[in-house]
């Protein structure tokens, strides 16, 4: 049973299993088992370039920066489960029991963050109750949005990213990502806001 599954290994993704990670030693979060579901071939990065994000150096390929973070994760947060070459079909159940299926496997979570590409294709059964149309994009390009409260779709259920109802800028879905990270922190820690720096 993962305390908490992120679903996608884009930015957002990876930024709140950053989050998540970086917390392993606080006391609220001692024995909680994370995972990302880090599927990322679909990913809008693959073919990204980037001269405008903050802390990426200029000319740095999204394909480049996709390997580089979860190569991040695997090596400076350990705790963090990596689940690589698999595509999520359905999310079954509700809080604090779901059934995350995906096409090798099923995994049971008692939150989950789905962290994947606002695009129309989106199919996760289970999830398309919570489509509406993207409210920050171009409607001639069709992207979608799951219903949300502040990165909150249900119990036990987030949202982060473009999927969120966020613009399409990696600083953007980098800080949804985070952002749904520290709530989940606050959570674990009663309610008491919460977040995780760093420090030497």
């Amino acid at each position: 049973m993962f305390d908490i599954l992120v679903i996608g290994g884009g930015v957002a993704g990876v930024s709140c299993a950053m989050i998540l990670g970086s917390a392993h030693s606080k006391p609220y979060m001692s024995g909680r088992r994370i995972g990302i579901i880090a599927h990322q071939k679909s990913s809008n990065l693959q073919e990204a370039l980037f001269n405008n994000a903050y802390g990426i150096k200029a000319g740095t390929w999204g394909s480049d920066l996709l390997e580089s973070t979860l190569e991040q994760v695997r090596t400076t947060y350990p705790s963090v489960e990596i689940i690589e070459g698999e595509k999520v079909l359905r999310v079954d159940g509700s809080y604090p029991n779901f059934t995350v299926t995906t096409n090798k496997a099923e995994y049971q979570a008692a939150n989950i963050v789905v962290a994947i590409g606002f695009s129309n294709t989106f199919a996760i059964e289970g999830l398309t109750d919570y489509i509406e149309p993207h409210k920050k994009a171009i409607p001639e390009k069709h992207r979608i949005q799951l219903k949300n409260e502040d990165h909150k779709v249900a119990d036990g259920i987030y949202v982060a990213g473009t999927l969120a109802g966020w613009r399409s800028q990696l600083s953007i879905a980098a800080g949804s990502g985070a952002a749904v990270g520290t709530d989940l922190l606050t959570l674990f820690n009663n309610g008491i806001q919460s977040q995780s720096h760093d420090k030497r």
